[in-house]
């Protein structure tokens, strides 16, 4: 019978870890049964609510739906990793002030995400909502925002807050250039 288990090197958060898991098993439960990285959370477990995004290798991942075999030897940032220092990231701190959270179940996969869509968008990804998509640096506005966090759901609304919050992120980020 063929073995069903790899080991593996996952890099989280600036720590390695070296793991055994079920070649079956995905990120997401690596990361918190085995990796005791339980900010990222298991929201619909089919990769339609965003809950469990992370940065892998700083892109957007839905962890539920990417095996932990996947992210061999690469870099994943969950929620407890945007932090610096003891430092909020500058996220961080906009959903705080702004209350860009209620229940917060859906933070932790919201800020990952936004950190990644703020790293798309300064690289100059278009998005569906891009009216000119041959511009090197596509306009940020709500309309944009909102198409960019379109994967992450939050079933409390504090949709407007959360779009606030990255809006002036974006702004303070181009500002301190």
């Amino acid at each position: 019978m063929q073995d069903t288990h790899s080991e593996l090197t996952l890099h989280v958060n600036g720590l390695t870890y070296q793991l055994t898991v079920d070649n079956r098993r995905t990120l997401l439960d690596a990361l918190r049964e085995q990796t005791g990285h339980t900010g990222t959370k298991k929201g619909c477990d089919q990769g339609q609510c965003g809950a469990c995004t992370v940065l892998l290798d700083g892109r957007r991942t839905v962890s539920c739906l990417t095996l932990a075999v996947a992210a061999e030897g690469a870099e994943v940032t969950t929620v407890e990793g945007l932090a610096t220092d003891g430092q909020l990231h500058p996220l961080q701190e906009a959903f705080v002030r702004l209350d860009g959270f209620q229940c917060g179940y859906c933070t932790p996969g919201q800020l990952c995400s936004a950190v990644g869509m703020l790293a798309e968008h300064a690289a100059g990804w278009p998005s569906a909502a891009t009216a000119d998509v041959s511009a090197d640096n596509p306009a940020l506005d709500t309309e944009e925002v909102r198409e960019r966090m379109s994967g992450n759901l939050c079933r409390c609304g504090a949709y407007s807050s959360i779009v606030r919050a990255v809006l002036e992120t974006a702004v303070r980020a181009e500002v301190a250039k």
